[in-house]
């Protein structure tokens, strides 16, 4: 729809159901200008107002409150007032007096075309025109949720029908526009535009406010370094784990807690799971297909956490990874599911060392050296038994490290009579379990537990996947 254009002079725009239009109402005769009316177009008395009855020129000029006043010169908005403001009306106005026996302000009231019952419907009908992607129809018998099974747009579970409203809805959460290329999502190599991945939150039941996140996730996935495309077509476990970081996790309510790397929380795990929609219902990656996975894991529907930065003793994870302090920031990872870590005696730092350690050793199997990066995901419990030792993330990275330095006589093929293993001509070598940087430390979980996790992940490094961080924007 064309936007409506506003005549020059002065241009009010009330409403019958606002205790301060109805105040002002009298004035409206002692000056010149155009009146629109939004509910009844008897309104205001003895002024010939405008109707505007389909909310057209309310919506395109972004009113907000009512009354406003604005200013037109030229075609061009030039100011505004809202609400009652004795001396902005006399001052915009021209008129000496106006309105001195009314008191000196009074707030206005929301203007219909903000109404939350109304506003889905009016961006529909204002601003369906800057959706590109197909529309579906279906029968007035057709079951809406039934009808996305049929045509294979779910992960398994039943979806949110993204119908224009929901999706317009879900576009007012990002500034970007709606036909911008973010990525090109393998294995099928498609672009996808902030529209499309918008189709796939409001489908995984995301918020406006979290598209942002999800943007970020796709475009850290769609890299050459995470190779999605490999970590589909991989017959181990893995899938995009997505660590995220930064004071917006907190503003849009993520769980970095008990229960962090569960169930339980809408942003964690509609965030997680409208990447993993984007990489069936766009690039084509579905199980049994390209997804060649031979067990899979539960975390392939979503696996999203916020790391919980309060009272850490260590520098949150997208830091640590080179973003800058108080930054919003993605980081995903090609994991499979956590794996408990039980301590409930350690109680000092080198002791619960050792356990970690032992632990991560037995990462996919304890002869094989090098080739996988790990998350270790640090309790609060015990993430205080460092705190109170004054142990950071670089400390307990070069304690594990040291720790993790295994001969070759254990890894060998053959070695505890295990076929497994490292080829035998490095019987006599000493190696990490971990390459340099191959251990990822973020601190969640509740405060209650003397418990932490690893999350395992696929092969690194060039042959296979790096984590990646990229910073949210808006």
């Amino acid at each position: 729809m064309t936007r409506p254009t506003l005549p020059d002079g002065l241009v009010v725009v009330v409403k019958e159901r606002c205790e301060t239009c109805r105040m002002v109402a009298p004035l409206l005769a002692r000056f010149p200008a155009t009146v629109y009316t939004q509910d009844d177009p008897a309104f205001p008395a003895g002024v010939a107002a405008i109707h505007d009855a389909d909310l057209a020129v309310s919506w395109h000029h972004e009113i907000e409150t009512v009354p406003t006043v604005i200013k037109v010169v030229d075609g061009v908005e030039v100011e505004r007032t809202i609400g009652w403001q004795r001396s902005e009306w006399q001052r915009i106005t021209g008129v000496a007096g106006l309105g001195d026996d009314l008191p000196v302000m009074r707030p206005g009231c929301g203007s219909l075309s903000v109404d939350p019952n109304l506003v889905d419907g009016l961006r529909a009908r204002f601003e369906a025109h800057l959706l590109r992607s197909r529309r579906i129809e279906l029968a007035d018998l057709d079951d809406e949720v039934e009808a996305l099974f049929d045509r294979g747009f779910t992960d398994g579970l039943p979806v949110v029908p993204p119908t224009e409203e929901r999706v317009l809805r879900m576009l007012t959460g990002t500034t970007r526009a709606p036909d911008e290329v973010v990525a090109v999502v393998p294995p099928d190599l498609v672009e996808v535009t902030v529209e499309k991945i918008a189709i796939n939150a409001v489908l995984a039941g995301c918020k406006p406010e979290h598209l942002p996140w999800v943007i970020a996730a796709v475009e850290a996935i769609c890299t050459d370094d995470f190779n999605i495309h490999g970590v589909l077509a991989t017959t181990m476990p893995v899938g995009p784990v997505i660590v995220c970081n930064g004071p917006g996790t907190r503003a849009i309510g993520m769980n970095a807690g008990g229960n962090a790397l569960g169930q339980g929380n809408r942003a964690n795990l509609t965030i997680g799971r409208a990447v993993q929609l984007v990489v069936r219902n766009v690039g084509g990656g579905r199980p049994g297909e390209v997804d060649r996975a031979t067990h899979g894991n539960p975390g392939k529907i979503g696996f999203c956490f916020a790391e919980l930065e309060a009272d850490s003793p260590f520098t949150p994870l997208a830091v640590s990874l080179g973003q800058p302090a108080g930054t919003n920031a993605v980081t995903v990872f090609a994991g499979e599911g956590p794996r408990c870590i039980v301590d409930q005696l350690a109680r000092e730092p080198g002791q619960l060392a050792n356990t970690f350690a032992a632990c991560l050793r037995t990462l996919h199997h304890p002869k094989l050296v090098l080739a996988f990066d790990v998350i270790l995901v640090v309790g609060p419990e015990h993430a205080r038994v460092f705190d109170d030792a004054g142990w950071d993330r670089d400390r307990l990275l070069s304690e594990l490290h040291a720790r993790l330095q295994i001969a070759g006589s254990d890894l060998v093929r053959g070695a505890h009579e295990m076929a497994e293993g490292i080829p035998v001509h490095l019987h006599d070598v000493t190696l990490p379990k971990f390459r340099p940087g191959g251990i990822l430390i973020v601190h969640a979980g509740g405060g209650a537990g003397l418990f932490s996790a690893m999350i395992g992940g696929w092969a690194n490094g060039e042959i296979g996947s790096k984590p990646v961080t990229v910073a949210v924007g808006k």
